[in-house]
């Protein structure tokens, strides 16, 4: 299907033209059609105006002048349109039809709208207008003469088409919105062109297959949109990406409609496809010439800048939200450290001057002030190392030396520090380990493992009021890699709680730095949030992960980790999970 502008019957024809030889275009280009002249029924034109003149060699004076004997411009069949004109004046029903004319030793064909101008009452309809557009040139005598006409052909039925391209152009420039950049697109080719079907794609270079975003069709067609295509499957799209060249091909797999060929553009942005833009062509249209897939690319370029540009603030914008939403977040953050540096420093504060100035009343309870400004300050001790962790961590200074650690020795080490903690909140706390014959031995960082068993444990803590807290762990006997380094299997550590739990659609924000669960200064459970980041961090640094699972509030929860296995152990028991971690 060539790019071709549909012309319209005007609402109102003017019946006031004068008759005059002199009036050989007065209000014509008003009409806004390529040809417009007024004739009689014998024949004779009594106006006349064609929009290339000039281009295809005809002077309307001389046309509205010309004698029976020596026609300028006339019907090849003279006959037929003559009779056709006599119906209409007759029947006074206007009529649509294509006709070759003879102009100077060359056939012009129009597409032409003959309506009779309606007479006063009681007399009888003698003259018409007829509006036409021109569709094509034919007859050349000489080589010369054949280029030029050539050449007046490109121009004339490429005209509207520039005028199709500035006015997409013009409206896709007023929005910065992609799905109405491509829907407009679609809508002004197909509506304006009369297509039967015409789609676009938005392309990825890392993405062999591209989906139907946006599309324009004949209602007795069905829709694509949404469709996948695979472009590697498919020449007309792979050599459009390739060559950045408008296509015309037969369709191999995916028909667009019953016609068999499609013109395919690729639109681009700095000389990359980003965008595909496919239009139906019919058999009975004549080849695209070199002006009309010249002007096809000029399109798809000026679409291209437009979706680039789109895609680009539409980055920006997502970009500028994620930054604010950022800023937030520190602010908040900021905001909650504050206040927990603040608490048990007040209370170290309250503690030391109640002994400084003598308030204690014996040595005993002297002594319970101290222990109390102690804990204080390891509690503080302990914020202030996550904030630090954190900041190398974000630094990129955060250095781990890993070497072979015994499992045994730091689950021992653990509990000796959070069972009493346990214990004095009338929880169950149980360890676990695998029953082998040998130790499992893991490759990491033992002061940065101890660190993060103790936030998870302390958090499982923290976070239950009653029920128990189970530390376990099992292996995952797969072969792993880790800084060209390979392991013959992963450690699995398991810590369970029946605390509160976390809501499904807020689990997202338990790995995002400086986010909580509960950002609120009054919150009910305190702690800086930076506990469980720190930690996947950590985890991550010695080659493992760290996972989350919760069915809900009030559900308890579930954190695991890995971390290499530095040797294979003898087990005792057969049960050993072979999943991946």
């Amino acid at each position: 299907m060539t790019f071709t502008a549909n012309s319209q019957l005007p609402d109102l024809f003017p019946q006031n033209l004068e008759g005059s030889p002199n009036h050989t275009d007065g209000c014509m280009p008003t009409l806004g059609s390529e040809l417009v002249y007024t004739q009689e029924g014998t024949g004779r034109y009594v106006t006349f105006y064609c929009q290339h003149s000039e281009l295809l060699g005809l002077n309307p004076k001389q046309i509205v002048n010309q004698s029976h004997e020596d026609k300028v411009f006339v019907p090849v069949d003279n006959g037929a349109y003559l009779e056709r004109l006599h119906r209409i004046l007759n029947t006074l029903v206007p009529e649509k039809f294509q006709c070759w004319f003879s102009c100077c030793q060359k056939l012009l064909e129009f597409e032409l709208v003959i309506s009779p101008m309606i007479p006063p009452l009681g007399t009888a309809a003698t003259t018409v207008l007829v509006m036409g557009r021109f569709l094509q040139v034919a007859g050349r005598k000489s080589p010369a003469e054949d280029l030029a006409v050539n050449v007046l052909g490109d121009q004339v039925r490429t005209e509207p088409y520039h005028k199709l391209v500035n006015k997409i152009t013009r409206n896709i420039r007023r929005t910065l919105d992609l799905d109405v950049i491509w829907q407009q697109t679609v809508d002004s080719l197909g509506k304006t062109l009369g297509l039967e079907r015409c789609i676009i794609c938005p392309y990825q270079p890392s993405s062999s297959r591209v989906q139907v975003i946006a599309e324009y069709h004949h209602p007795e067609r069905g829709s694509m949109l949404g469709r996948e295509i695979d472009v590697t499957s498919e020449p007309a799209f792979a050599k459009a990406l390739a060559t950045l060249e408008p296509v015309v091909m037969e369709m191999s797999r995916y028909n667009l409609s019953p016609p068999d060929k499609i013109l395919v553009v690729a639109t681009c942005y700095q000389d990359q496809a980003n965008g595909l833009i496919a239009i139906t062509i019919k058999d009975e249209f004549h080849p695209l010439t070199d002006a009309e897939l010249e002007l096809a690319k000029e399109f798809a370029d000026q679409l291209g800048t437009a979706i680039a540009h789109a895609t680009l603030y539409k980055e920006l914008e997502a970009a500028r939200q994620k930054a604010e939403a950022a800023s937030r977040l520190k602010s908040e953050f900021l905001a909650n450290v504050s206040h927990e540096i603040r608490t048990p420093l007040n209370g170290m504060i309250g503690f030391l001057k109640l002994i400084l100035e003598g308030m204690a009343d014996d040595p005993q309870e002297q002594h319970q002030f101290i222990c109390e400004a102690h804990y204080l300050s390891i509690h503080l001790l302990h914020i202030i190392n996550d904030i630090l962790d954190i900041a190398k961590i974000e630094a990129g200074k955060m250095e781990l030396a890993c070497s072979a650690v015994k499992l045994n020795d730091l689950f021992q080490d653990v509990e000796n520090f959070v069972r009493p903690q346990a214990e004095s909140r009338n929880l169950s706390f149980q360890m676990q380990m695998l029953p082998t014959s040998d130790e499992i031995i893991v490759h990491g960082n033992y002061q940065r493992l101890l660190q993060v068993m103790l936030n998870l444990v302390n958090n499982a803590i923290k976070f239950t009021q009653e029920g128990s807290i189970n530390v376990s762990a099992d292996l995952v006997l797969k072969k792993a890699k880790f800084q060209n380094q390979e392991f013959p299997g992963m450690v699995r550590v398991k810590v369970a709680d029946t605390g509160i739990g976390v809501s499904l659609d807020q689990q997202d924000k338990l790995f995002q730095l400086f986010s909580q669960v509960d950002g609120s200064r009054t919150r009910q459970y305190g702690g800086t949030g930076l506990g469980l980041v720190i930690s996947q961090k950590l985890i991550e640094a010695m080659g493992g992960e760290v996972h989350f699972y919760s069915l809900g509030e009030g559900l308890g929860a579930t954190v695991t980790f890995t971390v290499p296995l530095y040797q294979q152990p003898v087990l005792v028991a057969a049960d050993v999970n072979t999943s991946p971690p």
